[in-house]
C-alpha cells in the first residue's frame, strides 16, 4: 500500500537520457496523474522560491544571472564536476520538492500517480510508491542522445553520464523494466501492457466528449498512437507541413492530440502538453468554412478541462498570424497578447522561451491562483 491513501503510486526512474519522460508522458496519455521531479526542482531555485537564498547562501553570487535568477548551466557544470557539491545541493532542494510532491498527490484526483525522479531510490520516495519502473538504455545510445537533444559536447554527456549512480541497482530493483531501444511503437507496447496490469483497463477507455455544433454535432476524441496516420494527415492538410505517421508516433512521447470532428469527420487538431504545471498548446488547426469561434472555443475548453485535472497553473498558446488575429475571440475565451517576460513567474516565462518563435504570437491566461513552490 502506498504512502498516499486511495493512490497506486509508480516510482519512475532510471539514468539520465534513458528515456523517462517520454515514458511519463504516455502514462500520462493512459490516464495517470505525472509528477516531473527535476521540474520541481527548478521550480524550487526560482528567485525567491523556497531554495534560492540557501543555494546562493552555499555557492555564492557567481552562480546569478543579470536579472538575480540562478544560472542552472554555472551550477550544473559545477556540481557535476564535484561530487560533494551535488550532495549539497541535493540536500538542499529534496525536503522541498518531497513537500511539493505530496501536496500535487493529495490533490490529484487521478487514482494512479507517476512520479518521475531519476535519485528515486537514493532518499525515501521509493518506499512512498507501490511500484518501480525503470527506463533502460545503452551507455551508447545515452551519449548520442544527450549530445543531439541537449547539445552538449561529447566530453559534456560523458560527464554526466558518469556521475550518475549504478543503472543496474536500479534495474535489480525495478518492478518494470521499459527497454527504450526500439521504436516508438514498441515502447508504447511496453508501456500499455505495465499500465493494464495495474489498472485492468483497456487502452482506448476514455470516450470522445460531445458538444452541440450550430450545424451538427462537435466531438472531441482523444488521440492515441493508433491515430498516428490519421493525425498526420490532418496536420498535413491543415497545417501545409508535411507530416508523417512516424512523426506524429514520435509526438506522443511530448504531447498529446485532441482530434476535433463535426458529424464524424475530423475537422480540427490541437496539440498540446502540460510541463512543469504549465499547458502549451503547440498546434492548433481549424479546417476552413467552420464557424471559427465555435471550433475553438470547443477545443480550447477541452484543453483546459483536462489540464485543470493535470493541476496546471497557466495556458500558453501558440498562435500562427491568422489565428493570432482573432484577438476577440481570443479575449472571450480569457486570453490575451503577452510577452514571456510580462508573465511574471519564471517557469512560466521559461515554458514560454523554450517554444516561442518569431512566426507564433504568445497568448496567456491563468488557470490556479494556488501555485506550488510559490515565491516567499
Amino acid at each position: 500500500m502506498s504512502h498516499w491513501s486511495g493512490k497506486y503510486v509508480i516510482g519512475l526512474t532510471g539514468n539520465i537520457a534513458t528515456g523517462k519522460s517520454v515514458v511519463r508522458k504516455m502514462l500520462e496519455h493512459l490516464g495517470a496523474y505525472t509528477i516531473d521531479a527535476d521540474a520541481l526542482s527548478h521550480r524550487a531555485i526560482a528567485k525567491g522560491a523556497p531554495a534560492y537564498q540557501p543555494i546562493v547562501n552555499a555557492f555564492g553570487r557567481w552562480i546569478l544571472t543579470t536579472d538575480a535568477e540562478i544560472d542552472r548551466a554555472k551550477l550544473g557544470q559545477l556540481v557535476f564536476s564535484i561530487p560533494d557539491a551535488l550532495e549539497q545541493l541535493e540536500e538542499i532542494i529534496h525536503p522541498f520538492v518531497g513537500e511539493a510532491i505530496d501536496l500535487l498527490v493529495k490533490r490529484s484526483s487521478q487514482d494512479v500517480v507517476v512520479i518521475e525522479a531519476i535519485k528515486l531510490l537514493e532518499g525515501n520516495l521509493a518506499s512512498k510508491c507501490d511500484s518501480v519502473w525503470v527506463t533502460d538504455t545503452p551507455d551508447a545510445l545515452q551519449l548520442t542522445r544527450l549530445m543531439k537533444k541537449r547539445g552538449l559536447s561529447e566530453a559534456e554527456a560523458l560527464q554526466r553520464i558518469q556521475t550518475q549512480n549504478s543503472q543496474q541497482i536500479k534495474i535489480d530493483n525495478a518492478n518494470i523494466v521499459i527497454d527504450n531501444t526500439g521504436s516508438f511503437e514498441d515502447l508504447w507496447k511496453q508501456v500499455v501492457a505495465g499500465w493494464q496490469k495495474i489498472t485492468h483497463k483497456e487502452e482506448d477507455a476514455t470516450p470522445a466528449i460531445i458538444r452541440e455544433a450550430t450545424s451538427g454535432n462537435f466531438a472531441v476524441q482523444r488521440g492515441r498512437p493508433r491515430d498516428s496516420e490519421a493525425i498526420a494527415a490532418l496536420m498535413t492538410r491543415l497545417g501545409k507541413t508535411e507530416m508523417s505517421s512516424n512523426d506524429v508516433m514520435a509526438a506522443f512521447g511530448e504531447k498529446a492530440f485532441f482530434i476535433l470532428q463535426l458529424d464524424e469527420k475530423m475537422v480540427g487538431l490541437a496539440g498540446w502538453q502540460v510541463e512543469n504545471l504549465v499547458t502549451r498548446t503547440l498546434d492548433l488547426y481549424i479546417a476552413p468554412a467552420l464557424s471559427l469561434e465555435e471550433a475553438l472555443k470547443t477545443l480550447v475548453e477541452e484543453i483546459e478541462t483536462a489540464s485543470k485535472a493535470l493541476q496546471s497553473e497557466a495556458s500558453l498558446l501558440f498562435l500562427n498570424q491568422e489565428l493570432a488575429s482573432q484577438e476577440a475571440i481570443w479575449k472571450t475565451l480569457g486570453y490575451e497578447k503577452r510577452t514571456p517576460q510580462s508573465l511574471g513567474v519564471q517557469a512560466w516565462q521559461t515554458s514560454a522561451d523554450e517554444i516561442l518563435t518569431p512566426t507564433k504570437t504568445l497568448f496567456f491566461k491563468q488557470l490556479r491562483m494556488d501555485r506550488v513552490l510559490r515565491p516567499i
